[in-house]
């Protein structure tokens, strides 16, 4: 069969055959026969004989598809739907309306602050500023708030159990606390019932504490700041004891030192009978010199004698007697101040100065040691005090008027959504694998 290089659609010719197809029939003879649709009796007889080019082929036109019937995969999605999605939606709406008790939020923010106390000059060059927040104490207070610790100390100070337990877990189980669970168990309920929300950029931490009344959201966001504040008075104190526990240890050492030397140049004292042993050695070589220069004069005076007068001229005797007192006294000073008779050393006072001197030289390296602990001591105590940090609450805790949670509308929503998409995403996979088998 010879077909035009053109397709059927752009045939004009074949346009007004389908739409003469898709046209009432015409009526029948009077006979009674049924009359042909002029596009069926175009179609059964042959087409008389076009021109070359213009040959008119034959189709087969199928009836038109029948409508959509439902079927039992329509009724197993709509079973489906009803299970997974409409479900968990009725049930979620009547238990938070009828069974979840309403919950009151008290709300409280903090911030651990550092005071530093400048000197004039500073405040007048701007160089330092009066306040600043220490992030590393604000992580510490934020990993507090989370710990078994606080949440121990919390609960013996306002009965957590009671207070999170007033509603029975067998009308609401979801909200509810079980009085009888273990610390690890309130531990996980705190987790729910305190938010906890950290700026790290400003240091701020703001709290919201749920109960089913106010009064004991009230109580345990103040058991909360108390708690808190405690801890970084705590941190602020060990800090300060590190800061000045090594000067302090230096000064008690000193202080003892001290002491020690003291007390052995006190007992030396008491031993000798001597305050000082340098002023008496002074005295004492003072007179062994004034010593020396009588007996000096006594021997110029017995040389003139015996030049002038006779051997036996009593004043030449009392020269000599002279000379002889004054030598033994030489003799018994130079032996008190050890330095020995005939050119022989001794050492009864030598030994007395020698010890005085080192006693002298351990006080006075004791005496320096301590001023300089002392001063030390202070420096660390001056900064300590430049220095305070606690805890700022820039929001008090609050008592709610109203109950805001649980936010039944919020929770009705996620549920719904997470039941839709739920269904789904099984919808898809069942048809996947259908279309596969």
């Amino acid at each position: 069969m010879y077909m035009p290089e053109s397709s059927h659609d752009d045939d004009p010719l074949i346009s007004k055959i389908r739409h003469l197809k898709h046209s009432a029939p015409t009526e029948g003879p009077p006979g009674g026969k049924p009359a042909r649709d002029a596009v069926g009796d175009d179609l059964a007889e042959p087409a008389p004989a076009r021109p070359s080019g213009s040959a008119i082929p034959k189709f087969d036109i199928k009836p038109p598809a029948r409508p959509a019937r439902p079927r039992k995969r329509h009724r197993f999605l709509v079973f489906t739907f009803m299970l997974f999605v409409v479900s968990p939606i009725v049930l979620a709406a009547y238990y938070l309306w009828a069974q979840a008790a309403d919950q009151y939020a008290s709300r409280v923010g903090f911030s651990v602050r550092t005071e530093e106390q400048s000197s004039a000059i500073e405040l007048l060059g701007g160089i330092t500023e009066l306040s600043g927040s220490s992030s590393s104490d604000t992580d510490i207070l934020f990993a507090y708030l989370s710990s078994q610790e606080l949440v121990t100390r919390v609960d013996q100070k306002v009965d957590l159990r009671g207070i999170w337990s007033r509603v029975s877990t067998e009308q609401d189980p979801i909200f509810a606390f079980d009085p009888g669970g273990t610390i690890e168990d309130l531990l996980a309920h705190w987790d729910r019932k305190i938010s906890i929300i950290y700026d790290s950029s400003t240091g701020l931490i703001d709290l919201e504490i749920l109960a089913f009344e106010p009064q004991d959201a009230l109580r345990v966001a103040e058991a909360i700041l108390a708690e808190c504040t405690a801890m970084i008075n705590g941190l602020s104190r060990i800090a300060q004891e590190d800061s000045i526990r090594f000067t302090r240890e230096e000064l008690t050492g000193s202080v003892e030192r001290l002491k020690t030397a003291r007390r052995a140049l006190t007992q030396f004292r008491n031993r000798t009978q001597i305050v000082d042993p340098s002023i008496d050695t002074q005295n004492q070589m003072g007179l062994l010199v004034t010593l020396q220069q009588q007996l000096a004069e006594a021997l110029i005076d017995h040389d003139l004698l015996q030049d002038t007068t006779r051997e036996n001229d009593p004043r030449i005797t009392q020269a000599k007697r002279r000379i002889e007192v004054i030598e033994a006294r030489i003799t018994s000073e130079r032996g008190n101040l050890g330095l020995g008779a005939e050119g022989e050393s001794g050492d009864a006072f030598a030994n007395l100065v020698g010890e005085y001197e080192g006693l002298i030289v351990d006080r006075e390296f004791a005496e320096a040691a301590y001023v300089a602990a002392l001063a030390a001591h202070d420096s660390a105590l001056a900064e300590v005090r430049k220095q305070s940090r606690y805890l700022a609450a820039h929001v008090k805790p609050t008592l709610a008027q109203k109950a805001q949670f649980p936010k039944r509308a919020l929770l009705l929503a996620l549920v719904a959504a997470f039941s839709f998409f739920a269904w789904s995403i099984l919808c898809l996979v069942y048809y996947s694998l259908r279309d596969r088998s």
